[in-house]
C-alpha cells in the first residue's frame, strides 16, 4: 500500500493562471497550517497558538492578492490542501503500518516546513 497526496492542491492549483503562483502557495499553505493547528488541539494545545499566528499570517497574504474573482476557487484550493494535510497528520500519528506512518511523519513536516520558509515568523 502507497501513501499518495498531493504534494500542491492538484486539480485547483491547476486552474489557476501561472501568474496567480503565489496565490497558490499561500492558500496551499493557509490550508495545510489550518490542518496542523486543529490537529495540534488534539495532541499538543501551546503549539496550536503559533500556528494559528502562522494561518493569519498566510490568510493575509491571500487576501493581498486574491481577485474578486477567486474567492470560490482559492477557498477550495485551501480545502483540499487542509484535507491531504489532515490526512499525512492522521496517518502519521495514528496510523498502523509504521511504514507508512514514518513517511506520512515526513512529509507532513516537509510540507508545513516549506510553507514556514516561505515567510518570517
Amino acid at each position: 500500500m502507497t501513501l499518495s497526496l498531493p504534494v500542491q492542491a492538484g486539480e485547483m492549483a491547476a486552474s489557476f493562471a501561472p501568474a496567480d503562483d503565489q496565490l497558490v502557495q499561500f492558500a496551499t499553505c493557509a490550508g495545510r497550517l489550518s490542518a496542523l493547528m486543529e490537529h495540534q488541539w488534539l495532541i499538543d494545545g501551546p503549539a496550536s497558538e503559533r500556528t494559528a499566528k502562522e494561518v493569519a499570517a498566510f490568510s493575509d497574504l491571500v487576501q493581498a492578492l486574491i481577485a474578486p474573482d477567486q474567492g470560490r476557487r482559492v477557498l477550495a484550493l485551501r480545502i483540499e490542501a487542509k484535507v491531504a494535510q489532515r490526512a499525512l497528520l492522521m496517518q502519521a500519528d495514528f496510523g498502523r503500518d509504521p511504514r507508512l506512518t514514518a513517511h506520512a511523519a515526513r512529509r507532513a513536516t516537509e510540507l508545513i516546513g516549506a510553507c514556514r520558509a516561505m515567510v518570517l515568523s
